[in-house]
């Protein structure tokens, strides 16, 4: 004799789906806020490493060109027709940063690049 063997089709049930889209939505909720405040750590350390870079380029304008008596403070144009800093630079700076003159006592006179907030509005 013969034996019919007869085939059955496996498949999840209604249960085990609900379970594993419960655990996804679990694993979204707990990723989304962390994704996030890793966009926002990322954007703080490229302003600062830009900035870096920025005060670098003026210290050696600042040392390559003769400003014994200090009278007059680098702005970014001189910087960019002098080749310290490239066009993408220039555009990126616009009205974000600013070169200002620190007379320190103990290192003399130097220059800082400090950023500039902008102030934000709100319209309702």
């Amino acid at each position: 004799m013969k034996k019919i063997i007869k085939k059955t089709k496996k498949a999840f049930t209604l249960i085990e789906m609900v379970i594993v889209l419960f655990i996804i939505s679990l694993l979204l909720l707990v990723m989304i806020p962390n994704l996030g405040a890793q966009k926002n750590n990322a954007s703080t350390k490229s302003e600062e490493a830009f900035k870096t870079t920025l005060q670098t380029q003026v210290d050696m304008y600042d040392s390559d060109t003769d400003n014994s008596n200090g009278n007059s403070v680098p702005n970014w144009t001189a910087l960019k027709l002098k080749g310290y800093i490239s066009d993408k630079q220039f555009k990126r700076i616009g009205d974000n940063y600013e070169i200002t003159k620190v007379d320190d006592k103990d290192k003399g006179l130097s220059f800082e690049v400090k950023s500039v907030k902008k102030a934000t509005t709100t319209s309702k």
